[in-house]
């Protein structure tokens, strides 16, 4: 691909970036409030992940001694995890004693479910059976 060929695409997918806060406003105004960031960088760790569904698996305060069951890195590790799981909202904790309890946050499925309800409204499947069959080259 010649130099001016890779400018030309540039050009092209800045303007439809450009174009695209414009026409996704239109359609789903309340979509850009449903979306906090700091809790998808929370949850793109794989040990955080682990975390969460360990968390939810035990429906109970869980220690960080409990929690660290879960992944193969260090206690302080987890419990940095957990700190950052917290801070984003994702967990709960409550002190007891000296210990600490984690319980996943009651206002993170309703956030999720409420997340993918503006998306699923905003982006609704393609009528027919295309929208089922991957497109080629895709895995």
């Amino acid at each position: 691909m010649t130099a001016q060929a890779s400018l030309a695409i540039i050009c092209v997918m800045a303007q439809i970036y450009k174009d695209e806060p414009q026409v996704r406003e239109a359609c789903c105004p309340d979509l850009e409030g449903l979306i906090d960031p700091a809790v998808f960088r929370a949850l793109g760790d794989p040990n955080r992940v682990a975390l969460v569904v360990r968390l939810g698996a035990n429906g109970r305060p869980t220690t960080v001694t409990e929690a660290a069951g879960c992944c193969p890195v260090d206690l302080s590790v987890v419990s940095r995890h957990l700190a950052v799981l917290r801070e984003a909202c994702v967990l709960r904790a409550a002190k007891q004693g000296r210990e600490v309890r984690y319980t996943v946050s009651r206002d993170l499925a309703p956030a999720l479910r409420a997340l993918a309800d503006a998306l699923d409204a905003c982006c609704p499947p393609e009528a027919g059976a295309a929208a089922t069959e991957p497109e080629e080259g895709t895995p």
